[in-house]
């Protein structure tokens, strides 16, 4: 076959343009076989164009590898680096913040004249939350302090007595001794003039009445002591009536100092200082003892944070806390652990369960740890029941990552 022949050359163009559309695969199953031989027409080896390696794709491909081993060991360096430093630290999101609020009630009756607080009211110790109308109070006060000054001077009347008492029962008992001085006397007449009346110097009559005259005052003598006795009893007849008197004055005072108090519970103060929740106080209610006014929520807070029975193992008091508060995610507040409840959370509640009964399923517990906070914030609101997120680092060694970090 002539290279030269016209339908050959034909046939190549048609090849060729071909070609720029085809895969070189097809032409070459589709070209007819006298159409290869032409390789030595310049036309021809114009016409076909040559195969390239594809080295650029193998270059990518090796690039892309190598990132990615990179990638998968940063990845593996950041997950040992997470893990151990997860690990020095056990958190929770069943926590809340707690505190011993309580209910605010007058403990005596009477209409309100004033409530100087309002709604979520800080309040310290010794602000008036409420006051009631203090005249009946004052009235009963009036009436227990003249009860105390009628008993005292009760008991000053017994005074006086008790020492008039005293004087009748020296002045009973020098009696006594002026009996007995006549009873000597008298017991010598009459062996005077018992002698003189039987020796005849003396009348019978005389012997007679020197002896009347002693027995006159043998019975003054008696009746002299009778009275001292007499007197000592009255004296102590008195000394009970001044102890049943200071009884009295004791029982008035009573009454005075339950006036006073009663009169000082006209006022209702904060003990402590909180904040005031729920007021329903308001002028000219009403109030009747024990019925609540507020309800009354202290500074002193805590979190009660339920961990897991797995979480224990390593948790102590005093060991730190970091945790956030939901209503404000970007504060951070810290605190640290002071007790563990001795005991899960389901023990302690109105039912607890019984697991001696029926199918046992385990569970893992819950079991309540006492997180106190060190500083709270003073720009913000805390009270009971708010969620919270607290950490507690468990292991106070230092991390691989805290320590990179540090020397970094």
């Amino acid at each position: 076959m002539s290279s030269s022949s016209p339908a050959a050359l034909f046939h190549l163009r048609r090849s060729t343009e071909r070609d720029r559309t085809t895969p070189v695969s097809l032409v070459t199953e589709t070209a007819p076989q006298e159409d290869l031989l032409v390789e030595e027409s310049p036309v021809a080896t114009e016409a076909i164009p040559q195969t390239v390696p594809r080295r650029g794709f193998v270059g990518r491909r090796t690039l892309l590898g190598g990132v990615g081993l990179l990638a998968l060991l940063a990845a593996v360096t950041a997950g040992g680096l997470y893990l151990d430093y997860s690990n020095r630290f056990a958190t929770t999101d069943d926590a809340f913040i707690a505190a011993r609020q309580f209910a605010v009630a007058p403990k005596v009756s009477g209409y309100l004249t004033a409530v100087p607080v309002t709604d979520n009211q800080h309040v310290g110790t010794g602000d008036v939350i409420a006051r009631i109308d203090r005249r009946d109070y004052e009235v009963a006060l009036a009436q227990a302090s003249a009860a105390v000054a009628a008993a005292r001077a009760g008991i000053a009347n017994i005074d006086a007595q008790l020492e008039v008492q005293k004087a009748q029962i020296a002045a009973s008992e020098t009696q006594v001794k002026l009996s007995e001085a006549r009873l000597v006397y008298a017991q010598q007449q009459a062996e005077r003039y018992g002698t003189l009346t039987k020796e005849g110097w003396s009348s019978r009559q005389t012997g007679e009445l020197a002896l009347s005259e002693l027995y006159q005052q043998q019975a003054a003598l008696s009746n002299a002591k009778a009275n001292v006795t007499v007197a000592r009893r009255q004296l102590e007849s008195l000394g009970a009536q001044r102890s049943a008197a200071v009884a009295s004055l004791q029982q008035a005072e009573a009454k005075r100092d339950q006036a006073q108090l009663d009169l000082s519970y006209t006022t209702v103060a904060a003990a402590q200082p909180g904040r005031i929740v729920q007021l329903g106080a308001a002028v000219g209610q009403l109030a009747q003892a024990g019925t609540a006014l507020s309800i009354f929520v202290p500074d002193e807070i805590w979190v009660t944070a339920n961990f897991k029975e797995t979480q224990l193992d390593a948790m102590r008091p005093g060991q730190p806390v970091t945790f956030r508060i939901d209503a404000y995610p970007d504060r951070e507040i810290r605190g640290h652990v002071a007790s563990v409840q001795p005991g899960s959370g389901t023990a302690f509640s109105l039912l607890p369960a019984e697991n001696a009964t029926g199918n046992y399923v385990k569970i893992v517990q819950r079991v309540p740890v006492k997180v106190v906070i060190d500083h709270a914030l003073g720009d913000v609101a805390l009270g009971p029941g708010m969620s919270v997120v607290p950490t507690v680092r468990t292991d106070p060694t230092l991390s691989l990552y805290e320590r990179l970090r540090s020397w970094l």
